[in-house]
């Protein structure tokens, strides 16, 4: 998870700088799970928090980025988004302010 988490984090700073808030469940799922008193992601407490955080925030999201590779929590996001008519991006240069041509980054 940690390695994963630090691949998503990589999209952080150029999403910032084309004039969004980028936000990523796990900055906000895993406090809540921790305080929670859950042992890790593991805990069956888990359940109860990680995608239901993912679902709340989506609520409050103007566009999803999906990033290439397996994730039934990153597709069940895109669902989500598709189904409430938010955009899906695949790619940092599709976002709007990214100020990079297609493939440039």
């Amino acid at each position: 998870m940690a390695a994963n988490l630090a691949r998503l984090e990589e999209a952080a700073w150029p999403i910032f700088r084309a004039g969004h808030v980028p936000m990523i469940g796990e900055w906000v799922a895993l406090p809540v799970l921790r305080t929670a008193g859950a042992g890790g992601v593991t805990d069956p407490l888990a359940e109860q928090v990680m995608y239901p955080t993912a679902q709340r925030l989506l609520q409050h999201c103007d566009a999803v980025l999906r990033l290439p590779g397996e994730s039934a929590g990153a597709d069940q996001d895109v669902a989500i988004a598709r189904e409430r008519g938010i955009p899906v991006y695949t790619g940092l240069e599709e976002i709007p302010g990214s100020g990079a041509p297609a493939g440039t980054r």
